[in-house]
């Protein structure tokens, strides 16, 4: 039988991006023992107030208000939302005794990574720690990523690799594969940064057929499904033979969800010491070597 106690939460994030689909597995996994109650943030009849109010910087505070009103009325509360470790002053700013909701950040940048991300994101990242430890707050991270910001004592009292343990027993039923590359495209400076731009543009040039899902790429022959639902998503992981795995996070959530419908994962071989948990669906080649595209072929 569930617990009576009421748990009122906040997500705003939509159920497409990967913060969202990381919020929504950790409410179901709520859903087996507790009985929620979700807050509904009231729509503005004034269109630019609300469109300002549901800014995706700027809701995150107004949820804040909401665990404060569930607070005061002796509710439980849970905070699950986009929680990236830089942001502190959700930490700071949240009631006391709040249950929070996996930990993100900690992706590995390059050295064209711009200043904000090398010196104030550091920062940020010690600032939160304080806080999460002096207000204890329950510490589980959706990777391990972060572990090199973290002291001792922190990685020691905290829970890593959330995402990996909800994939690690899945297993789907193969289909007959028609689609050479599925990959997943995002308009992100640091994403845009890390993409294999000229190793798709080779894909689609010598035959592979390429497909793209998320923001829109502009490369000749790719095709570009846009922002479609998650099963859709699934339905052509499933007939996919190979995607690439994205350079800021290896176990990322889209990455995970192709190995559990059998895409093999494409990856550089300059980071193959990254690979610790799936070895056996990564390919590790050269992006460079033209033989390494006669060996995909074949």
């Amino acid at each position: 039988m569930k617990n009576k106690h009421k748990y009122f939460w906040t997500c705003d994030s939509s159920s497409r991006t990967g913060e969202g689909r990381l919020a929504s597995l950790f409410i179901n996994d709520l859903k087996k023992n507790f009985k929620l109650t979700k807050i509904k943030i009231p729509n503005s009849k004034i269109k630019l107030l609300d469109k300002i109010l549901r800014y995706k910087y700027v809701i995150p505070f107004i949820g804040i208000f909401y665990c404060w009103k569930s607070f005061l009325n002796n509710h439980k509360v849970y905070y699950i939302n986009y929680l990236p470790f830089w942001n502190f002053l959700i930490f700071a700013l949240l009631p006391p005794n709040t249950n929070i909701g996996p930990i993100t950040g900690g992706a590995r940048y390059n050295e064209n990574t711009n200043i904000i991300r090398k010196i104030v994101f550091p920062i940020c990242y010690f600032l939160s720690e304080i806080i999460v430890n002096l207000r204890n707050f329950n510490l589980i991270f959706s990777t391990d990523l972060l572990k090199k910001n973290l002291s001792k004592r922190t990685i020691k009292k905290s829970e890593f690799h959330y995402i990996l343990k909800k994939f690690n027993h899945i297993k789907k039923k193969r289909v007959k594969k028609n689609i050479d590359f599925l990959i997943y495209f995002r308009e992100n400076d640091n994403k845009k940064i890390n993409f294999p731009y000229t190793f798709i543009k080779k894909l689609s040039s010598k035959g592979f057929s390429v497909y793209i899902v998320g923001d829109k790429l502009d490369i000749p022959k790719v095709i570009n499904h846009g922002k479609i639902s998650n099963l859709k998503v699934s339905k052509l992981q499933s007939k996919a033979k190979f995607t690439i795995f994205s350079h800021e996070n290896i176990y990322s959530l889209f990455t995970l969800e192709c190995i559990t419908n059998n895409v093999n994962v494409l990856i550089d071989k300059t980071y193959n010491d990254k690979i610790n948990y799936f070895k056996k669906n990564f390919i590790r080649i050269d992006f460079n070597s033209f033989k390494e595209f006669n060996r995909l072929k074949k």
